[in-house]
């Protein structure tokens, strides 16, 4: 499966300051893939470790210098390694956290040698251990799921993603193509972007497959927790898992987990979800300026999850029927669409940064909520996301009235357009402002419209 990420890690091998690299990512997404795949297309010799399958060989990097180290490996393995030739690549590096430390010295004595490591629940295993971080000295590399344009490249759709990826405003989209991307979309909804749920798709086109398969993987997410020592009530994480994807598209109220459970238990276990990048929280923010999160209020957030299709088998869309499912796909009422969009505008952040997500909610008087605040250069863009057709816009209405910003977004299921709004708002202020209306499965490329449209 081609991911566009690869691009990233192709810049990096290039780079005239090249750091040891750090992936990270939840479980699954695809990180021990991409380093392979990395590693075969640069015509390096990989140099694999795992370190929960081996946890001793974390004692061949017992020397601080580097070529004790690759003459160590070259013994165990019983290979020869030349650094400029080479991918070193150690996964699952969280089993032997203090291995960290080390990747220090592969910058500044052997720069030549390409240096990965990837992990899941880094931030679990790290606050186990008191040592410091080789700030400054290595790099960080952040992976998501299959993105929607990813999953229409698995699926062999090269040319619908050609398409979508070169379209432009003003020449708008055939209906069948449309129509055909919409079918993609249910399909996305379904299934998700996690790797091996989307080839189980590939294979068989049986979403009851499919389904099982993301059970195991949320099970095995549970099972970390407890690998890690991250002693948390087993029924307890499954309500929080559960409770984020019936709470998706509104704010997060602890106590709709278990009205039982302590706020605080609660808290402390979406928080260590968040960590493991299971869930993520969508912030709060004033939406006056930049930074976005300069003026936000803790109190207020929203929470995904990591996958789509972890919601839908949360919730058993997979067992509808098609009728069914399409009331639940197109029905403002609920937040599949509001994941959805997440999840590609997370997907569509640069891999070397942590991905950001950011919404806006009136904290006192009038009710009013904006599902997502983008920033695009020094500007502010609220996004709205309709499930189907139609829908309400009041809040959007009056948040550009209030704050005077030039443009907005609203992802729906209608084809891609461009209006000029100029209306009074049910308060009475005047609303003047461009909108770009865009169908949900362009949501990743939501960057090169707003460019179009400005």
């Amino acid at each position: 499966m081609l991911r566009l990420a690869s691009h990233e890690l192709d810049q990096w091998l290039t780079s005239p300051n090249r750091k040891p690299l750090v992936m990270r990512g939840a479980r699954q997404v695809g990180k021990t893939w991409l380093v392979r795949d990395f590693a075969k297309r640069h015509r390096l010799a990989l140099i694999e470790l795992n370190f929960e399958r081996n946890p001793n060989w974390q004692d061949l990097f017992a020397p601080n210098a580097p070529k004790e180290v690759i003459a160590n490996l070259e013994a165990e393995l019983g290979i020869e390694i030349a650094p400029q030739a080479a991918c070193l690549f150690l996964d699952e590096i969280q089993a032997a956290p203090k291995l960290f430390a080390k990747l220090r010295w592969f910058k500044e004595d052997m720069p030549e040698l390409a240096v990965i490591a990837a992990g899941s629940l880094l931030e679990f295993a790290l606050n186990q251990y008191q040592y410091s971080m080789p700030v400054g000295r290595i790099a960080y590399f952040y992976l998501e799921q299959l993105s929607f344009f990813e999953f229409l490249l698995a699926c062999g759709q090269e040319a619908l993603y050609r398409k979508l990826k070169d379209l432009k405003i003003d020449q708008g989209i055939p209906t069948s193509l449309h129509e055909k991307c919409m079918a993609h979309y249910r399909s996305y909804c379904l299934i998700g972007g996690m790797p091996e749920a989307v080839q189980a798709w590939i294979d068989r086109h049986d979403p009851q497959q499919c389904a099982k398969i993301q059970q195991d993987l949320l099970a095995t997410y549970r099972d970390d927790f407890f690998k890690y020592g991250t002693a948390i009530d087993a029924r307890l994480l499954s309500k929080i898992l559960l409770a984020v994807a019936e709470q998706i598209g509104s704010k997060f109220v602890y106590s709709r987990v278990d009205p039982s459970a302590p706020s605080t238990a609660v808290k402390k276990a979406l928080s260590l979800l968040c960590q493991a990048r299971v869930c993520s929280k969508v912030v709060h923010t004033s939406g006056n300026g930049l930074p976005l999160g300069a003026q936000s209020n803790e109190k207020f957030f929203k929470a995904l999850m990591l996958d789509i299709g972890l919601i839908a088998t949360q919730l058993g869309l997979a067992a509808l029927k098609q009728s069914k499912l399409d009331e639940v796909l197109f029905s403002n009422k609920g937040g599949v669409a509001e994941q959805f969009v997440g999840q590609q505008l997370r997907a569509a952040q640069s891999p070397l940064n942590d991905p950001l997500l950011f919404y806006w909610q009136r904290t006192g008087g009038r009710l009013g909520e904006i599902d997502y605040i983008l920033q695009y250069a020094d500007r502010v863009i609220p996004v709205e996301v309709k499930s189907g057709a139609s829908g309400s816009m009041k809040s959007l209405h009056q948040f550009m009235a209030e704050k005077r910003h030039a443009l907005a977004v609203r992802f729906d299921a209608n084809p891609p357009a461009l209006e000029e709004i100029k209306l009074k708002t049910t308060a009475g202020e005047l609303a003047n402002y461009r909108l770009l209306s865009l169908p949900l499965y362009l949501a990743e490329h939501v960057e090169a419209f707003i460019a179009q449209a400005l």
